[in-house]
């Protein structure tokens, strides 16, 4: 995004949208995302519309209060510079739809404008005075027009100020211009941003490479320039922090605040955060070169909305989340363990109305005629760009030599107008590129030059605004060959100034521009030299007809999509992606309370712990920030750190642990033999007491035919997708392609095709005629027997838990915990003491009646079980009326008249004491979460200590 002047709901709104013929639902209780953007569209247009219309008819236009208009309607008593009008208008108040003050006022939405510079540039002029120079560029006149919000600027200043008084002063003056300091020292914006933003960042964004390490010391130098550029944005989220007001919006600006959401969202969790990069994102295989890649992007993805240019950069963003992090990309943005971050396309125009205005200012004018006087009979081509390797200026003035090479009759015909704006002149590169533009245009100017005339006019140097306008004007072919850019605003300034020339517009297509003036302009390859050359012939002899067309388009996209535009639409989404986060947080379950649990833990006879094994009990291979190793993954081991707390657990007398999980019985094995417990491998279907042997609780009816069909499906897609692999398990086979994240050959993309075959093969083949369930894991297939999931098979587990009389008095609390797949959650459901009857499913209906020995007919049963299990209660009441208060002899009875299948009747479990918990996934049927396995370990900790000092006093 860089244009040369940059330095650095009420009943009326009802009314207003029945006037436009959108349809809209009003009777939806929670209307749909378009529904509610189209309709913040058309208020904000009528709005404008009215704000306009009045403004004329007092005389003077709104547009030109905000600073947008050339002079601002201030009586002469009230003069001021049009930068400041510009500056203050941002704070202007006027009637909105806003927040209710305390007073009974409106009051509008605090939007707080986050960038790496304040659009003022301050010098000091005593101890404690300041003048104060405002620079307008397209970020600063793009937030002019949204009348909506107040805006306040926070940002460094650009001066290193290390005295007390001195920033003391200067915060005050800036406080005028509704601006707030961020004060670096000098060795702060060494590091930070000549380093790590100049150097490392935004060269890499624009697809140039790293520097090379030749010594340690550069290691060393990239590390501390990281460091600092973590600290600047630590500092600037300080600041925003000291300021912020519940409600505020806060808006982060470009590459080099790009840890800034974070730390926000450490400080305040429910502040509304964007982030919008101004600079092109490089695909993923560019990304992931950069050392702290994994830091920014997570860093970023902590924003609640994230912006680009282009669609291309919003796709490269998410392709890196996908193939670096190994999150799951979807249309809407990046989703992470159920927090999503919307990623969006909001390409950004120029206040196109003060161009337009500029022409017909005296100064323009006069600029306007001395030019044409001045090249008058020859066309006039143009080049405005910042003298930068992006810029592609070399390659544009080589097209040009090429083009008066082979047409000789062009050559005192046409003259090339080239600003170059020096910028960083200090580095070595830059002042390299310098001397070859020179010596290029020298060597054409020689070679074609006449005494009176050259066909190069390169100028080193800024123009101001309306020599700049009167020069877009007279222009007849504008040439942007950009290397690679975020946007190109200067191509939209050029359109701006072409109502009557109608010129035609020369636009690489690696300028964010091209995306949406492609159609207008005549697009090339800045690296092809002779097709420049070609585009430079074909645009100078264009008709007029096609001219004219070209020009229509362009102009009004220009005028259409301005500066304005994006800011209110990047708000409006903004706003609105928090109202969509909050609807999904309402259906996330809380944290888990552990003290809660741990407590009633301890107040409990008999306890029952379902745990998980991978993911839930085993450690993490990246735990430590490093790569994701295959073979170490592959091979599940439970976590180092669970070990002793487990075997605490086991021991403990009214403890029952079970380890469920969908890993064939050679794991389980391997990892619990040495403990106590219960082990239900392959989704329960072998269950044993580790001092016992395995035995199976498959219905005997379980068909396996389709085994080795499956197998032979599985077996062709693992050789075609590199580091996928497939197990191979006595009821189920999984198929895995999450390993291809980060591969050399493959990433999760490609993962993801290969499953969509796999399945489409497998549904006209295999399982077309079978008795299975396909389930579709985030990155996994897997095929099993029908009716083969963790909650069916519960029932079972518990019931030959009964008959091997390893639970002497009723189960009175239940902690089931793992990272289970949506399909094997109906065992949260399984142990839920109440459930509405319209909820009841085929596995929830396995819950029989829980006995309560101070209830005499509690029942919550679904299904047949319930006249049994009624009648088995009954029976238990009834020795409790006789008085009975021998509860093993009690117990005794009821396991006497059990069924293996009727496992469900030995709960005595109240809704207080159970407690289901999904580790690492946000959305579950679990009533309750877990961050990952290291929170399983601190909880199991937990309740170990508090079972062995349980213990203790009992023998006591």
């Amino acid at each position: 995004m860089e244009s040369i002047e940059d330095t650095g709901c009420s009943s009326q709104n009802n009314s207003i949208l029945k006037t436009t013929g959108i349809k809209y639902n009003y009777d939806s209780a929670v209307p749909s995302r378009l529904e509610r953007l189209l309709r913040e569209r058309e208020i904000r247009k009528s709005s404008r519309s009215q704000s306009t219309n009045e403004g004329i008819r007092d005389g003077c236009r709104d547009s030109d209060v905000f600073g947008n208009g050339i002079e601002p309607c201030l009586s002469d008593g009230d003069k001021k510079t049009r930068e400041e009008a510009l500056i203050e208008g941002l704070a202007a108040v006027s009637p909105s739809n806003g927040f209710e003050r305390k007073d009974g006022r409106s009051q509008k939405q605090r939007l707080l404008v986050v960038a790496n510079r304040l659009p003022v540039s301050a010098v000091r002029k005593g101890e404690d005075s300041w003048t104060l120079e405002v620079s307008v560029g397209g970020l600063v006149s793009a937030l002019l027009g949204v009348n909506d919000f107040e805006a306040n600027w926070i940002g460094w200043s650009g001066v290193n100020v290390t005295d007390e008084i001195g920033q003391r002063s200067l915060t005050v003056a800036l406080a005028e211009k509704r601006c707030i300091p961020v004060f670096l020292d000098q060795e702060t914006v060494n590091q930070y941003y000549n380093g790590y933003c100049n150097n490392i960042l935004w060269p890499l964004f624009h697809y140039l490479p790293l520097p090379q390490e030749d010594r340690l010391a550069t290691t060393r130098s990239f590390q501390s320039q990281f460091a600092a550029y973590k600290k600047a944005n630590q500092m600037f989220a300080d600041v925003v922090n000291e300021h912020y007001q519940e409600g505020d919006i806060v808006w982060c600006h470009d590459y080099h605040l790009m840890f800034l959401p974070k730390c926000l969202k450490e400080y305040n969790s429910q502040m509304k955060v964007g982030w919008f990069l101004h600079t092109p994102f490089p695909s993923s295989e560019i990304h992931r070169t950069l050392p702290s890649r994994s830091e920014l992007l997570r860093a970023v993805l902590a924003a609640d909305l994230v912006g680009f240019h282009t669609y291309d950069y919003a796709r490269h963003f998410v392709s890196a989340c996908t193939r670096i992090l190994g999150l799951e990309g979807t249309p809407e943005g990046v989703e992470d363990q159920g927090k999503l971050t919307r990623v969006a396309a909001f390409p950004i125009g120029i206040d196109s109305d003060r161009f337009i205005r500029a022409l017909d200012l005296p100064p323009v004018k006069y600029h306007i005629n001395e030019l044409q006087e001045r090249f008058a009979g020859r066309k006039v081509m143009l080049g405005v760009d910042r003298l930068d390797m992006i810029k592609g200026i070399p390659q544009k003035i080589l097209a040009f030599e090429k083009f008066l090479e082979e047409n000789p009759d062009w050559r005192d015909k046409v003259v090339l107008l080239q600003i170059a704006v020096p910028t960083r002149t200090d580095v070595p590169e830059y002042q390299k590129l310098t001397c070859q533009v020179h010596e290029i245009v020298g060597r054409i100017n020689g070679r074609f030059g006449t005494l009176t005339a050259v066909p190069i006019h390169h100028l080193d140097r800024s123009l101001d605004f309306p020599a700049l306008c009167a020069l877009y004007a007279v222009t007849d072919v504008a040439l942007v060959t950009s290397l690679r850019d975020g946007m190109n605003l200067v191509s939209y300034e050029f359109v701006a100034c072409q109502a009557s020339k109608k010129g035609v517009l020369i636009l690489s297509e690696f300028a964010g521009a091209a995306q949406s003036l492609g159609a207008g302009a005549i697009l090339v390859n800045p690296w092809n030299i002779t097709e420049l050359a070609s585009s430079i012939g074909y645009a100078l002899t264009m008709s007029a007809q096609e001219r004219e067309k070209r020009h229509h388009h362009n102009f009004s996209h220009v005028t259409t999509h301005t500066s304005q535009e994006w800011a209110e639409t990047f708000v409006s989404e903004l706003n609105d992606t928090v109202v969509e986060a909050q609807l999904r947080t309402r259906q996330i379950p809380p944290q888990l309370p552990s003290k809660v649990a741990i407590e009633r833990y301890t107040r409990s006879n008999n306890r029952l712990l379902i745990l998980g094994f991978n993911a839930t009990l085993t450690e993490p291979v990246d735990a430590q920030g490093r790569r994701i190793d295959q073979l170490k993954e592959m091979e599940l081991k439970l976590h180092p750190d669970l070990k002793e707390p487990l075997r605490k657990l086991c021991n403990d007398p009214k403890t029952t642990v079970v380890v469920l999980s969908g890993s064939d019985r050679n794991v389980l094995d391997e990892n619990f033999g040495e403990y106590r417990m219960w082990l239900a491998a392959e989704h329960g279907m072998f269950l044993r007491l580790t001092e016992g042997n395995w035995m199976t609780t498959m219905p005997e009816n379980l068909s396996m035919d389709w085994v080795d069909s499956v197998k032979h499906v599985f077996e062709y897609f693992t050789e075609r997708t590199p580091r996928s692999h497939f197990e191979l398990r006595e009821t189920s086979l999984v198929w895995n392609y999450k390993y291809t994240v980060g591969s050399e050959h493959a990433d999760i993309e490609f993962g993801k095709l290969q499953a969509k075959d796999l399945l489409q093969h497998l549904y006209t083949g295999p399982i077309s005629n079978a008795s299975v369930d396909v389930i579709q894991g985030c990155r996994s297939v897997e095929v099993r027997a029908v009716g083969v999931t963790k909650g069916a098979a519960i029932d079972r587990i518990l019931g030959e838990i009964v008959h091997n009389n390893d639970v002497k008095t009723p189960i009175d609390y239940v902690l089931c915990i793992g990272h289970f797949l949506a399909k094997d959650e109906d065992i949260y459901s399984f142990f839920e003491p109440e459930l509405p009857q319209e909820q009841a499913t085929p596995a929830r209906t396995k819950i029989a009646t829980h006995l309560n020995r101070n209830t005499s007919n509690h029942s919550t049963g679904k299904s047949a079980h319930r006249a049994v299990n009624y009648k088995v209660a009954q029976q238990a009441s009834t020795l409790d009326k006789a008085g009975s208060n021998e509860n093993g002899n009690w117990w005794s009875m009821m396991r006497d008249r059990m069924t293996v299948h009727e496992g469900s009747s030995v709960l005595d479990l109240k809704a207080d004491n159970y407690f289901s918990c999904a580790v690492g996934r946000n959305c579950s049927k679990a009533r309750y979460l877990l961050g990952s396995s290291p929170d399983v370990v601190s909880l199991l900790k937990d309740l170990a200590n508090t079972s062995s000092c349980g213990a203790a006093s009992s023998y006591k």
